[in-house]
């Protein structure tokens, strides 16, 4: 019997009355996730490698070949392998490793691919890392009509469209850019819940602003003796290879950006930018979390590439008290004045089927726990 098949989680049905941390319906935790992989719910062409599984979410690979295309898509009512006969311009082989360009726009079909079962969905976002690096990523799925989304039973291979928008990147098969977690069922996680938990557990430090998730506002103010407020990328700089940590010098990549005496900042268009937030964000091992990555209400600029933080982010007992969120900032089409305090995006938390047996932070090496202002790990 497969972990997502409907008998099952009827047995565990009574289990939710039993056990708080049990529910029919929410994201799935590693230890499911594996389930499902010796279910053959998720296959791969090659064996899932250490690390690969992180706390609710899976990691996807690169797969052998990738293909240059004309224009970013969604193949609709036709498989995405039909809808590149028609946008294809070139194949690319990344056996070897290959370098995918800025301003251009690629489709790579992953490793992993997906049968699944009853009521079993996915989204998908970029990894930290990536997002870091201003690499658009996105997933895409046979007969998609949305992006980052697979729908509930989805039987077929998985996608990812790769734009770099800043830095040119060195990729190869095995390379993983983006991620996926998977959720029974269409659990809602309303703002009454999210105000128990804040009062329960401290989700952020301090009072907490909560309408449709809760706010996170930009730091400004600069970090101790250093007045650093943040980076802007450089342009025309040299190729960031995606598989080596601390490969790249800073001062070559950034500048770093200094707190005004105002205490504000001007987004140039088209520039990006790494900030960090004010608040310290607390993922309980109940919940993961994601932020919004665009509302046009608080201003015309996108927030958040890699919005997604696994149960355990800033959790105190896994290292990570105090962990701020890395904001990756790029504005859109005109100018946009930001002042310090001035609420940036807003996270919306979910709660997990079951707590995972590991927690992001220090028993996993995560990169980010608690971070403050932080660059990607390719950076030294």
């Amino acid at each position: 019997m497969s972990q997502s098949d409907p008998a099952l989680w009827d047995m565990n049905a009574h289990a939710e009355a039993q056990d708080g941390a049990r529910h029919t319906t929410g994201l799935l935790p590693a230890h499911v996730l594996k389930g499902l992989i010796q279910a053959k719910e998720i296959q791969a062409e090659r064996d899932f490698i250490e690390g690969q599984i992180q706390p609710s979410s899976i990691d996807l690979r690169l797969g052998a070949h990738a293909y240059r295309v004309r224009a970013s898509f969604l193949p609709g009512d036709s498989t995405v392998k039909d809808k590149l006969a028609e946008v294809a311009l070139h194949e690319i082989d990344l056996t070897k490793g290959a370098v995918l360009e800025t301003g251009c726009v690629y489709l790579v079909p992953l490793l992993e691919h997906l049968a699944l079962g009853y009521r079993i969905s996915g989204t998908a976002n970029a990894k930290s890392s990536t997002g870091r690096l201003d690499v658009f990523t996105r997933l895409v799925t046979d007969l998609g009509k949305e992006f980052d989304t697979v729908p509930a039973g989805y039987h077929g291979p998985l996608y990812a469209e790769i734009s770099p928008r800043t830095f040119s990147i060195l990729v190869r098969t095995g390379s993983r850019l983006n991620q996926l977690r998977l959720r029974r069922g269409t659990p809602v996680f309303s703002d009454t819940a999210l105000k128990k938990l804040q009062e329960e557990v401290g989700v952020v430090h301090g009072p907490a602003d909560i309408d449709n998730g809760i706010a996170l506002t930009v730091d400004l103010s600069g970090e101790g003796d250093t007045g650093l407020v943040g980076y802007r990328a450089k342009r025309h700089t040299g190729v960031v290879d995606v598989d080596a940590p601390a490969s790249c010098a800073i001062e070559d990549y950034w500048e770093p950006i200094a707190a005004s005496p105002k205490r504000r900042l001007i987004l140039d268009p088209d520039q990006f930018y790494i900030l960090a937030s004010k608040e310290a964000v607390h993922i309980p091992p109940t919940h993961a979390a994601e932020m919004m990555p665009f509302n046009p209400l608080v201003g015309e600029f996108r927030v958040h590439y890699a919005g997604f933080m696994d149960p355990g982010f800033g959790h105190a007992a896994t290292g990570g008290h105090g962990s701020r969120v890395v904001l990756e900032v790029r504005s859109h089409k005109v100018p946009f004045i930001l002042e310090d305090g001035q609420i940036i995006g807003r996270l919306v938390y979910e709660r997990m089927v079951e707590t995972p047996e590991i927690l992001y932070g220090r028993e996993m090496g995560s990169n980010y726990q608690a971070q403050r202002l932080k660059l990607s790990k390719h950076f030294r």
